[in-house]
């Protein structure tokens, strides 16, 4: 009975995916966009004439720390702990916009080529997770070993995310990338209601793809009109975004997510 009752009580260390975590998570990576462009862009002046040197580097190191810190008090922790967690989203999001910037822009390798070794960089993450426990159900992080690996295919998507919305947007337009990427959420939508496609798989898709959907509103938000965005305050829309998300994390149900092998406890 107490094998059970422990069974029962095992917690995923992440939240569980409802719809009210895909609404945060899509806010969270707008933010992502807005807030790594506040940095790079507004403070340091990567899009100006006269650019701090190694703007995006720069930018890239700073949320690079911030992110690193979040990952070690999240594998720290000893369960669930929602501000923590969606804390650690908004910064392995930003990072993913100032690396992403970075790679494109400062080495020179451009958005099809980032985008491919982005993509390279999730594929390998998510099999080397695989072959080492056995799946990558989220629900299944419970320990540091799972959440090394969660935390590391997070950031390759959100960057490759940034990467994969700029090099639409560039042929399409903000609205025309969003509208792209919202349509395929849709498609993977239909997916889940209808189909027995693997839940494990529809969430990476989702996931992935909820990044470069954010990236592109944020650059709608933020970008000069003549570029086709509405060029508002960087900043300000960084702030309104994060007052938006930490009120829905308040109204919004947070709960942990079940690990996959976990039973209810039978009637003693």
């Amino acid at each position: 009975m107490m094998d059970k009752e422990l069974r029962y009580k095992i917690l995923a260390k992440v939240p569980a995916v409802t719809l009210g975590f895909w609404i945060i998570k899509i806010l969270a990576t707008t933010l992502g966009e807005t807030g790594g462009d506040t940095v790079t862009m507004t403070w340091l002046g990567a899009d100006t004439s006269h650019p701090v040197p190694y703007a995006y580097l720069i930018g890239t190191a700073i949320f690079g720390v911030l992110l690193v810190g979040f990952v070690i008090a999240q594998i720290r922790a000893h369960g669930f702990n929602r501000w923590l967690y969606w804390a650690t989203i908004v910064a392995s999001t930003t990072l993913g916009t100032t690396l992403a910037d970075f790679a494109d822009r400062s080495l020179g390798i451009g958005y099809p080529g980032g985008s491919l070794l982005l993509l390279v960089c999730v594929l390998l993450s998510l099999f080397a997770w695989y072959r080492t426990l056995g799946t990558v159900d989220v629900n299944s992080i419970t320990g540091p070993r799972e959440e090394t690996f969660y935390w590391a295919t997070i950031t390759f998507s959100q960057t490759l995310g940034t990467a994969l919305g700029d090099w639409i947007a560039d042929g399409l337009g903000y609205s025309g990338g969003a509208l792209i990427f919202g349509a395929g959420l849709a498609v993977l939508a239909v997916l889940y209601f209808a189909t027995n496609v693997s839940r494990v798989f529809l969430f990476w898709a989702a996931f992935i793809l909820t990044r470069p959907l954010g990236a592109t509103v944020g650059d709608f938000l933020d970008k000069p009109i003549a570029n086709g965005g509405l060029e508002l305050s960087r900043p300000i829309a960084s702030l309104v975004l994060a007052v938006v998300i930490v009120v829905l994390i308040l109204i919004l149900p947070q709960r942990a997510g079940r690990h996959p092998g976990q039973t209810a406890p039978e009637p003693a």
